[in-house]
């Protein structure tokens, strides 16, 4: 039997690439996503062997579509393949739930050990990323230290993630079918959590968390 696999990328191009060189290689894409939330919904409905998943995406990134099926749906192995090297992305993938971290300029035998990995319950590295990560990863997991961006509830980290990327309260609340009003009272539990003070202060923090591109990134963008 092919193992089911379930790809969640904003990249139309790219995701269907991804699917023919995947089917080739024998495996079955079961489903495809633009959007994190559109992936939560088809791991849920098809429980894949595993999910393929971008960091970077719409509404909801990688990151939440991570700690979620890593909650929901535990047998699900999660690849992250992302496009960034950072060990701050890599760290907070495998902190959330993914078993392995691909980044995209990696070779087809990184990928397809990465999937089989995943699916095996290890963790796996591409050969790109340096070990300190693993490394800075396992310290903090048996150290158990309880950050401050582990305080924020889900709804918290989404406002968040959407603050950081520029959109005002109503932007927001229109989003997410919230008013303004409630917007404003989870940005300002955001920022006391974390002991922020301005939207500059978020960013950085953001970008040091793996929830936006570091800054290079974003003047290349």
């Amino acid at each position: 039997m092919k193992n089911t696999i379930v790809l969640a990328d904003d990249h139309t191009i790219f995701r269907q690439a991804l699917r023919v060189m995947l089917e080739d290689l024998n495996f079955q894409v079961v489903g495809e996503a633009s959007d994190g939330q559109e992936a939560i919904n088809l791991v849920n409905e098809l429980e894949p062997d595993v999910v393929i998943v971008d960091l970077l995406m719409g509404s909801m990134n990688g990151l939440e579509v991570t700690r979620h099926v890593s909650k929901e749906n535990p047998k699900t192995g999660i690849v992250v393949l992302s496009m960034y090297k950072d060990e701050s992305y890599v760290i907070e993938s495998l902190r959330a739930g993914a078993k392995s971290y691909i980044v995209k300029d990696s070779s087809t035998e990184d990928l397809l050990r990465g999937i089989y990995e995943a699916i095996s319950g290890r963790h796996y590295l591409c050969s790109s990323i340096s070990e300190q990560a693993i490394l800075d990863y396992s310290e903090k997991t048996v150290s158990n230290i309880q950050e401050p961006y582990d305080s924020l509830s889900n709804r918290e980290k989404e406002v968040m993630q959407l603050v950081a990327q520029g959109k005002t309260s109503r932007d927001i609340g229109n989003l997410l079918y919230v008013s303004s009003r409630t917007i404003d009272s989870h940005r300002a539990n955001i920022m006391r959590k974390l002991s922020l003070k301005s939207r500059s202060d978020l960013i950085r923090f953001s970008q040091r968390r793996g929830i936006l591109p570091p800054e290079n990134a974003l003047t290349k963008a």
